[in-house]
């Protein structure tokens, strides 16, 4: 069973894999019911997480059953949460690309955000575009999220720029990646192009990149200041077991001035 979740989860379309999704939190919480580990998000409680990521980088207990959040998700949620303006400022305008299933209907029926989703194929976007070539005008948005897109796409310079174009001034964003602690630069290889080549060394088959310790100047560089979160400066070591955060994660969040 374990082996047939895991091929289904890295080998079917984001597209397919979000409207079976539908259909599975229905039944996971019973089977994972109980108190060891809670997501923040959904504010349920299991007996452990699902596993979840490819044959390099795969982690165990991570995946919330009710909501689908990983430690990422959660982090992002707690920050928001906590320390932002994001679910009492009236009105903000937000501009999120590639939605993730767990924040898009939460952040939709909020009164006091003008919410707006873009992604190139994603059945949860209100419009489909290349990040490229965002088809909206400057300095629109207070608050744009952008994560998990910046290791998929050609030019990573040239879309955070878009970002950055499309933000206000005194705007704020989140673009997670992912991140490799370990290495100092970004690594990149244009030359690496099979999908298993890519999961080897990019961490997924459809990565073109791996960030290093150099991600917050890749965002500089187009303008942006940093402002980092680190999950070890703001909770316990038990919170942050029992969210199944990542402990060396660190949250970015971009300002333009």
């Amino acid at each position: 069973m374990k082996k047939i979740y895991k091929l289904l989860l890295n080998s079917l379309p984001r597209p397919l894999l979000i409207r079976l999704s539908y259909v599975f939190k229905i039944f996971a919480p019973y089977i994972y019911k109980g108190t060891k580990v809670e997501c923040p998000v959904c504010e349920k409680s299991f007996q452990k997480f699902l596993s979840y990521g490819s044959d390099v980088a795969h982690r165990d207990n991570v995946l919330c059953p009710y909501d689908l959040t990983l430690e990422r998700h959660r982090l992002m949620w707690l920050y928001l949460k906590n320390e932002s303006n994001f679910f009492s400022s009236q009105p903000l305008s937000v501009l999120h690309i590639a939605p993730e299933q767990c924040f898009h209907k939460r952040f939709k029926r909020q009164t006091n955000l003008n919410y707006l989703t873009g992604d190139l194929v994603s059945p949860l976007a209100d419009m489909h575009f290349d990040l490229h070539d965002i088809p909206l005008e400057e300095n629109r948005f207070d608050v744009i999220f952008c994560n998990h897109v910046l290791e998929h796409v050609d030019d990573a310079k040239k879309c955070m720029s878009e970002l950055f174009r499309v933000m206000k001034k005194g705007g704020w964003g989140i673009f997670q990646v992912p991140q490799d602690m370990t290495r100092e630069l970004t690594y990149e290889d244009a030359s690496i192009t099979t999908p298993e080549e890519r999961e080897k060394h990019f961490w997924q088959y459809d990565h073109v990149r791996l960030f290093g310790r150099d991600y917050p100047d890749w965002l500089k560089s187009v303008g942006f200041e940093i402002v980092e979160y680190k999950p070890t400066e703001h909770f316990s070591n038990e919170t942050i077991e029992r969210f199944r955060l990542m402990k060396d994660e660190v949250l970015y969040i971009a300002h333009k001035k």
